[in-house]
């Protein structure tokens, strides 16, 4: 299996692609329109030297968009922006933290939309997590001194051409 690294946009088009073939992921959203946002806050160690921001357009299930975003397209566009650090997103998509609970706790922060918004999805975060990990994730942290130093000149180029 193809490992993807965290926040490229190589994972973001295969979970995508995943998402929008799995019959399963989709009848699970079908109740779903919406846009949200993930902000992941900068942290110099694991390769993001400012925030970056991800977002997902789904209309009654189906996945209109899943891509990185500029601030302001972002703020534009989306229903709903939640910010965590990337520790606390690997949490999350490592299933080692539920979203709702972190949610509460103030772990991840509403910085647009309705908190009774966010609450109304709560449902279907996990649908959402299992959707952007079924690939073979891999984090910041779990790479060897050289492909960190890869894996930053890739996400300056790669945030360059995307203007993100």
């Amino acid at each position: 299996m193809t490992v993807y690294r965290y926040c490229t946009p190589e994972w973001l088009k295969q979970s995508a692609i995943i998402y929008r073939t799995t019959p399963r992921l989709r009848k699970e959203l079908e109740k779903v329109t919406t846009q949200v946002f993930y902000r992941i806050k900068a942290e110099p160690a694991w390769g993001i030297d400012r925030d970056i921001l991800f977002g997902a357009a789904v209309n009654k299930g189906e996945l209109e968009e899943l891509a990185f975003f500029s601030e302001e397209a972002a703020r534009a566009k989306a229903k709903y922006i939640m910010a965590a650090t990337p520790q606390e997103w690997k949490k999350i998509l490592r299933k080692e933290n539920k979203f709702l609970t972190d949610f509460m706790l103030g772990r991840i922060t509403l910085e647009q939309g309705s908190k009774i918004g966010v609450l109304g999805l709560a449902p279907y975060a996990n649908v959402f997590v299992d959707a952007l990990t079924q690939v073979d994730l891999q984090f910041p942290d779990e790479l060897t001194t050289r492909e960190m130093e890869e894996y930053r000149t890739y996400v300056k180029q790669f945030r360059a051409e995307l203007e993100v």
